[in-house]
């Protein structure tokens, strides 16, 4: 299963396809792989460029993978298209449905403490098979060491970090060498569609790469956030340009 990376403003994003990127991080539990994956969109992106320290802890992750359509525009204009958008919560489904299908342990870090519940009971609901091996919300203070022991005790093949970016990835840096093994994904928002409390956009507005503009209607707070896309578009042009001139 051979993938190779491709650098957009700098981050190496690996060029695999969304199966096989599963199929590797399965490989990676039954191997007892310790494995840390970054899903990055075009903020993220932009936030690295700004903060070098961040941008040096997402380098270190075993795979940084495209989740934003803005990322495969951003490679086309390169003229190094990127197979395959690989999402976050799609990455996250699929991981749960094979955890479900071999027995594998989760654990579930992040969220506000009802939505964290919500999310657990659903995924013990939905994917019947899997333990789900414990659980904390996000909001933990002075708590981190009794989350990082109950971690290494239980020994979970997955463990799902929905901190927000930049603390997810800065979590799951600063305290990876504790464990042993696991695979370590940051899923941000992704609990809160776990939890019920957001709705992900229908089929047809992903298929059709515009699920940004749905959660822009369904949450017109976002718009700022937004802006940076075209920032980051820019950029990818103005640096293709420097390196051509």
């Amino acid at each position: 299963m051979e993938n190779t990376k491709i650098s957009i403003l700098g981050i190496p994003f690996t060029n695999i396809t969304f199966d096989d990127m599963a199929d590797k991080l399965a490989v990676k539990i039954l191997n007892k792989e310790k494995t840390f994956v970054v899903t990055a969109n075009p903020e993220i992106v932009m936030f690295a460029k700004r903060n070098r320290e961040y941008e040096k802890i997402i380098k270190c992750a075993d795979d940084i993978v495209p989740d934003g359509f803005g990322v495969l525009l951003a490679s086309s204009i390169q003229k190094t298209p990127i197979k395959e958008r690989v999402t976050g919560y799609d990455l996250t489904i699929r991981l749960l449905e094979m955890c479900a299908q071999n027995s594998w342990s989760v654990y579930l870090l992040g969220g506000k403490e009802e939505i964290n519940a919500a999310a657990a009971d659903n995924i013990k609901k939905n994917f019947k098979g899997l333990k789900l091996v414990g659980r904390h919300h996000g909001y933990f203070s002075g708590n981190e060491e009794g989350i990082v022991k109950e971690i290494q005790n239980k020994e979970p093949d997955l463990v799902l970090v929905a901190l927000g970016f930049p603390r997810q990835e800065q979590w799951i840096s600063s305290h990876l060498s504790s464990f042993q093994k696991g695979v370590f994904m940051g899923v941000g928002g992704s609990i809160d569609v776990l939890s019920g409390t957001v709705k992900r956009a229908p089929g047809i507005w992903r298929k059709l790469n515009l699920e940004w503009l749905y959660r822009l209607l369904k949450q017109p707070s976002r718009w700022r956030r937004m802006l940076v896309l075209p920032i980051f578009v820019l950029e990818v042009l103005r640096t293709g340009k420097k390196k051509s001139s």
